[in-house]
């Protein structure tokens, strides 16, 4: 579906945003996905979770992106905690930054939660590893 063009300026700063840290070829994909039924839905997260939140100063991308690994393996929102793991080759956040906030989530939401989390990066650093990406090489 082509999207409107008349955006908000919140709506440009955070698809500039999502852009930086998902990767052009994550959002095109997910643009391309979005059909009349969750256009609205579409445009909230990119104003809302990009726009205001992840474009904040005083916090950096990957302060944000620890956070938000921790937060989604703590809620056990599988996909998403591997797309963000894969976003940290954008957002600075190294393995061993995620194995840092994976224990953080073991101690405040539980031994399962983390388990299964610490299982989904290792497979996505592996998949980095398979696919030669220079950033696989270093996370693990």
């Amino acid at each position: 579906m082509t999207l409107p063009t008349d955006r908000s300026s919140r709506w440009t700063t955070g698809m500039a945003t999502r852009r930086s840290v998902l990767g052009d070829t994550y959002v095109d994909a997910a643009s391309a996905r979005t059909t009349p039924f969750d256009e609205g839905f579409q445009t909230f997260i990119t104003e809302g979770a990009w726009g205001s939140v992840w474009s904040r100063p005083g916090l950096t991308r990957r302060e944000r992106s620890m956070i938000t690994i921790a937060l989604l393996a703590a809620l056990g929102h599988d996909e998403e905690v591997a797309m963000h793991v894969r976003a940290t080759r954008n957002t600075g956040a190294s393995a061993e930054d995620v194995a840092e906030a994976l224990l953080h989530v073991a101690v405040y939401a539980g031994v399962p939660a983390a388990n299964r989390a610490y299982k989904i990066a290792k497979d996505v650093y592996a998949q980095a590893r398979t696919d030669g990406d220079a950033q696989g090489e270093n996370h693990g």
